[in-house]
């Protein structure tokens, strides 16, 4: 099973033209003003709350050497406090990991071979995000949304977005926005009103075979949490190892070939 995760790119989503009306697809490279207005009210949103919490449900579709599509299941929770301290955690086929910074000690931890690194941590979660990158060589696919101006980091790479109305998702109003890069397409929904906080986002890798999928599934989201005093502590694990150089599995367990 070969590891898909360095190929998701944070750029847009190709819609077939079954969902979407012809009028939509008559100017092929348009900027639709209210995909854009919308992304934007999103962006300003998350980045203007001071703390919040946020739950998810992880897909990522692989593909076998064989042409086999496997869509694996994870489920994470995302703790941050603007300006540093963030806490993320994910369990599933594809890890069981931990981020955590409390704003002076950084740690990433991986309970499957139960090691963990620790640095000085960074200023802002934008540089946190980086860093995770950095340490994994991995994209982080979805962390864009979490920039402290995700438009900034979204909108040089979109070169076509479609507004496509409005859905239910989870029981919730949204707005439904689809976009188009060079290397990868993108959908993301919002939700309507007042709090226009992402409720999907799914990033189509289109050039690898079989264009597989990482979509995440966003619920239970406090834009008002109030965080215990060890929300973004990170305490070693019996018999956990401290590493100075992360193993390229980290991060993504059972993500290496399998047959």
């Amino acid at each position: 099973m070969k590891r898909f995760l360095r190929q998701f790119a944070a750029t847009l989503t190709a819609v077939s033209s079954m969902l979407v009306p012809a009028a939509a697809l008559a100017d092929s490279h348009a900027l639709d003003p209210e995909a854009d207005k919308i992304l934007q009210s999103m962006s300003s949103f998350l980045g203007g709350l001071s703390a919040f919490s946020v739950r998810a449900s992880v897909e990522n579709e692989i593909i076998t050497d064989a042409g086999q599509k496997l869509q694996l299941i994870s489920n994470s929770r995302l703790a941050v406090e603007r300006p540093a301290k963030l806490h993320f955690a994910r369990k599933g086929p594809l890890a069981d990991v931990q981020t955590i910074s409390d704003g002076k000690r950084f740690t990433m931890y991986n309970r499957v071979p139960n090691l963990y690194i620790e640095r000085e941590a960074p200023a802002t979660i934008d540089d946190a995000i980086r860093l995770v990158e950095f340490e994994t060589g991995l994209a982080a696919p979805g962390a864009d949304l979490l920039f402290a101006d995700a438009y900034a980091v979204l909108r040089p790479g979109i070169i076509e977005a479609t507004y496509l109305g409005t859905v239910d998702i989870d029981g919730t109003e949204s707005h439904h926005l689809a976009f188009r890069g060079d290397q990868a397409d993108w959908q993301l929904w919002v939700k309507t009103g007042a709090q226009p906080l992402p409720t999907r986002y799914v990033i189509t890798s289109k050039w690898l075979m079989g264009a597989p999928q990482f979509a995440l599934r966003f619920h239970e989201w406090n834009t008002a949490e109030k965080f215990g005093a060890g929300e973004f502590s990170f305490s070693a694990p019996t018999d956990a190892r401290q590493v100075e150089i992360l193993p390229l599995e980290m991060g993504d367990g059972e993500a290496e070939e399998q047959q």
